[in-house]
């Protein structure tokens, strides 16, 4: 491991055997965009927004949103790329943001990113506790209390953490592999009978549809709410080979190819079950009827009860995946010493894994923590721990995407401006930024109708102050450094892998 060379010669010494790393060539291109595509959730995403999209934000154009929302995200990768390969860290936002707009402003950032990833794993056990009390009912007619699947789900993660990305990756191929499938066959099913009852229809994706319906801002926000996370493969840089090349690659890959899945299967939902219709079966009883049906008849009933199953399956490694990155966030800024006594415990690694071992078992408590609160003040697993924390995380995760796209901007004026392009490392940036920030308008607005029952919650109340309140406790705490301890000022956000350090 290395740390910047312009930093102060005191945060030079301190990288002497000091910092620990994680397990290096362990994972390659696939194993990336595994990783990074599973906290997408492709099946959760489908079954859990789409439904709600079509009832309740604009209506037939969801597809049209997801069209919109891949070329957002494409050109934000664009500058996010590109400052990849530059800089490989697992810190991901955290060092990237801390190069362009400096450490104050990337300890704040850092510190809402692992804040973001560490609320959403509670959030995806709250989830995957539903769809499997739901499921086992219905099939085995079993009434597990939802608190004994989010006890087991707790104990997965934990265990692929422990055992290394190696292991996560191998889970997370079979799990994602699944569910996609299923996806897949009613969406291909569908095309290969020519369409629904009305045939094929385009209205679903064309783009002036995605800025209709009852609340074309809701459904945009819950659109951009399906991607959260791809950015995460930045975090497996120094577990990758290759990071230079393997990041940006994986990164394009996971907008893009879950794009044109995210359209091409809640097109195919739409009109299987046709236009009009699936407006009135997502706003039903049973809003999942609005794949049910489509995959009952175009596959047949064994698909929709294998779909319930992967729902489940699905959600797991969603959750799974939130939990590698959030240890990885939690052991970036261990592992430099930000507090004194997070280094020789987050920022660890197990002498034989190579693994953030000790962040992630610390990961495991706080999501412990969250779950107990939300059990002990009997709210709902779904309504309220999934969507509560969900909009949370999102709301810092858009933040720091943001700031990632300016710090783009003025890392290539500062550090290379021979590398300086007036797409790939102005427009693309700029118009990202702007986009991202327009995105956070939209949650902020919308953040009522989208808690549904838990509008009126306290936590949905706080989350622009608790997004706040993290932001400026990095601020003052940097400002802290800077002025007591300039040493440990000096070697924030500054830790990349030595092999491949800033160039």
């Amino acid at each position: 491991m290395a740390v910047d060379e312009s930093v102060a010669p005191a945060a030079k010494a301190s990288e002497d055997g000091a910092v620990h790393r994680l397990k290096p060539n362990a994972i390659g291109l696939l194993g990336v965009v595994f990783m990074a595509v599973a906290t997408a959730a492709p099946i959760t995403a489908m079954t859990g927004n789409v439904p709600f999209m079509v009832s309740s934000g604009n209506g037939i154009g969801a597809p049209a949103s997801y069209l919109v929302a891949m070329v957002v995200l494409a050109i934000f990768s664009v500058g996010f790329t590109s400052m990849a390969k530059h800089i490989t860290s697992t810190g991901a936002f955290y060092g990237f943001i801390s190069y362009g707009l400096g450490r104050t402003v990337g300890l704040a950032s850092g510190m809402l990113a692992t804040f973001a990833y560490m609320v959403f794993e509670p959030a995806l056990i709250g989830i995957f506790s539903t769809f499997a009390t739901g499921t086992f009912k219905d099939q085995t007619g079993l009434d597990v209390p939802w608190w004994v699947f989010a006890i087991v789900m707790l104990a997965v993660n934990a265990t692929g953490t422990w055992f290394g990305v190696s292991v996560a990756e191998k889970l997370l191929v079979v799990l994602l592999g699944t569910e996609v499938t299923v996806l897949a066959a009613m969406a291909i099913s569908v095309a290969l009978h020519g369409g629904g009852p009305h045939g094929f229809t385009f209205g679903p994706v064309n783009p002036v549809n995605a800025f209709k319906g009852t609340s074309a801002g809701l459904g945009l926000f819950f659109a951009f709410w399906s991607w959260v996370g791809f950015e995460s493969t930045a975090m497996y840089g120094e577990e990758s080979r290759d990071p230079k090349k393997i990041i940006p690659k994986a990164t394009m890959i996971s907008v893009l190819g879950v794009g044109v899945f995210y359209v091409f299967v809640s097109w195919m939902a739409i009109i299987g079950n046709g236009e009009s219709e699936a407006v009135k079966v997502a706003s039903s009883a049973n809003p999942l009827a609005l794949f049910f049906n489509p995959t009952e008849h175009y596959v047949g009933h064994w698909a929709v009860d294998l779909m319930q199953w992967l729902m489940i399956s699905g959600s797991l490694a969603c959750g799974m995946a939130f939990h590698n990155c959030a240890s990885r966030y939690m052991y970036a800024l261990g592992r430099e010493g930000v507090l004194p006594s997070l280094k020789n415990t987050v920022g660890r690694t197990h002498a034989k894994h190579g693994s953030p071992h000790i962040a992630g078992f610390v990961q495991t408590v706080v999501s412990a923590v969250l779950i107990l609160a939300f059990w002990a003040t009997s709210k709902d697993p779904a309504n309220a721990l999934y969507v509560l924390l969900a909009i949370l995380g999102t709301m810092a995760i858009l933040v720091v995407q943001a700031v990632c796209s300016f710090a783009v901007l003025a890392y290539f004026r500062s550090h290379h401006p021979e590398s300086r392009h007036w797409f790939r490392t102005f427009t693309a940036p700029l118009l990202g930024g702007i986009a991202m920030l327009a995105v956070v308008v939209l949650l902020v607005s919308n953040m009522s109708v989208a808690a549904g029952s838990e509008s009126n919650s306290l936590v949905l109340k706080a989350t622009p102050w608790l997004v706040l309140l993290v932001a400026a406790t990095g601020i003052g705490y940097a400002q802290y450094l800077k002025r007591r301890a300039p040493e440990r000022y000096a070697l924030l956000g500054r830790t990349v892998l030595e092999e491949t350090k800033e160039r």
